[in-house]
């Protein structure tokens, strides 16, 4: 985990806009370190790779510190699912989420969460997050692609702007992260 998270949070430095979306789980780099070690957990556990989570967990939430520095801008999409997916637990899940309510004020970052009765223009597909506007990755179980290839970056740009439609921002999307605090 350590050398992969590495790898990352060096894309993470050189990228001045993201956009990513996420419909399952907390993005990586709002995610609280407790959290962090849970997803590892469960990424190691089903792969078999070797156990070195508590580098992948120093390089993961070393991207949060990027979040408002060097003119960077994040644009950020969650699906309601994440917010209520029991990752590691009831406290896991309640510093987590706190760690989200703390986030609609970071500079550079816009947060939305679509609601899961949200009417979508587009099939909600699996998470990617673009980079530069130039690079694509997208998260899959057996492997997580990248392409550069500008037609594949558009047709991602394309999804993004679709499922941002659905979102909703701001004291809204706040609110749904309140409501599933208190759900706790």
């Amino acid at each position: 985990m350590g050398p992969t998270q590495e790898a990352f949070l060096e894309l993470v430095r050189q990228t001045k806009d993201t956009k990513q979306y996420c419909q399952y789980i907390i993005w990586g780099n709002l995610q609280t370190p407790e959290y962090v070690r849970a997803v590892l957990r469960l990424v190691v556990d089903f792969h078999s790779f070797p156990d070195d989570i508590e580098d992948g967990v120093t390089a993961r939430t070393a991207r949060a510190a990027l979040i408002g520095t060097g003119g960077r801008t994040y644009h950020v999409l969650l699906g309601e699912s994440a917010l209520r997916r029991n990752i590691g637990g009831v406290t896991v899940m309640r510093g987590q989420l706190n760690r989200l309510l703390e986030a609609f004020d970071l500079p550079g970052l816009k947060l939305g969460v679509i609601p899961d009765r949200a009417q979508l223009d587009i099939y909600p597909g699996n998470s990617f997050g673009i980079f530069d506007g130039t690079r694509v990755e997208i998260e899959n179980f057996a492997d997580s692609p990248t392409s550069t290839d500008p037609e594949q970056v558009a047709t991602y740009g394309r999804a993004f702007e679709l499922l941002a439609r659905g979102a909703v921002y701001g004291g809204e999307a706040s609110a749904m992260v309140q409501s599933e605090l208190r759900a706790l």
